[in-house]
């Protein structure tokens, strides 16, 4: 099976062929699932996760990105204390049981910051969210190359298999001292999971107060997307679900690649919300 999504589902009104931002429920008559943001800077209220289940059909699946404080984020070089961590943990639980219940969780997606480098340490935390995660899929997206260095990275997949982590398979300018290579590798029979951010060398390294908008601006051409089709189709030998993720938001890019790849992979959604009716 092949599903793809985009981040957010208010900047994309290409979808629609508007101008207009979309609500959820209109995003989810188009693509069957979602990344959402948002619990990476607040862990949501169930009372929000169950208003996103009413606008979505069934089938739909969240992939939710992991509280900042269970990514080490800001915090790392002092630590973080062991009761902030569980309480996190804990909560984000609790958030998690309504998409649990009904199979709406595609994944929790733990995107560590560029500091998470390779160590025993880290090893044993990636064990530690396993483990106070029980029964809920885990993605896991490096950006430090530490964890792919030549030596190591197959012992680090090993690992990640072992623990029934999805390894996500990035997307993004890669320099030497700056970003990650792409490593087209499954960890997880279940589910393989690419996210695409875009391959804008000078954005990707901006600094400065408007660094978010130029981070990842950029459109895939028709090679590009002809080569992730490739790719797509030989993951699609190892896993039961290739799950593709474009992040390229910024420029308004990300919704017309996907529809680009959708197109190309000749694949199509079903079960979707009332809308597929009015595109096609």
């Amino acid at each position: 099976m092949i599903t793809i999504g985009l981040t957010t589902w208010t900047e994309h009104p290409s979808l629609l062929g508007g101008t207009e931002k979309l609500t959820l429920t209109e995003y989810s008559g188009v693509l069957p699932v979602v990344e959402v943001d948002t619990p990476f800077y607040g862990i949501p209220k169930v009372t929000t996760v169950a208003k996103w289940q009413k606008a979505v059909p069934d089938k739909f699946q969240f992939i939710l990105k992991a509280n900042q404080v269970m990514t080490l984020h800001d915090t790392y070089d002092e630590g973080v204390s062991m009761d902030a961590l569980k309480t996190a943990y804990r909560e984000y639980r609790a958030m998690l049981k309504p998409l649990t219940q009904h199979q709406q969780l595609k994944a929790v997606l733990f995107q560590f910051p560029p500091f998470f480098e390779r160590s025993n340490r880290n090893f044993h935390y990636l064990q530690r969210m396993v483990e106070w995660l029980p029964g809920v899929p885990i993605a896991v997206e490096f950006r430090n190359q530490s964890w792919y260095e030549e030596s190591v990275k197959d012992a680090v997949f090993s690992f990640l298999k072992d623990l029934g982590i999805t390894h996500v398979i990035v997307d993004e300018p890669h320099a030497l001292n700056d970003g990650v290579s792409f490593e087209p590798v499954v960890t997880n029979s279940k589910l393989a999971l690419l996210r695409l951010h875009g391959r804008n060398q000078q954005g990707w390294s901006a600094k400065g107060a408007n660094w978010r908008s130029q981070r990842t601006l950029y459109r895939y051409s028709d090679q590009e997307l002809a080569e992730f089709k490739q790719t797509v189709e030989q993951l699609q030998q190892q896993a039961d679900e290739v799950c593709v993720i474009f992040n390229n938001n910024s420029g308004g890019d990300a919704a017309d690649n996907a529809m680009a790849l959708k197109e190309l992979l000749g694949v199509s959604f079903g079960d979707l919300g009332p809308h597929q009716l009015d595109l096609f």
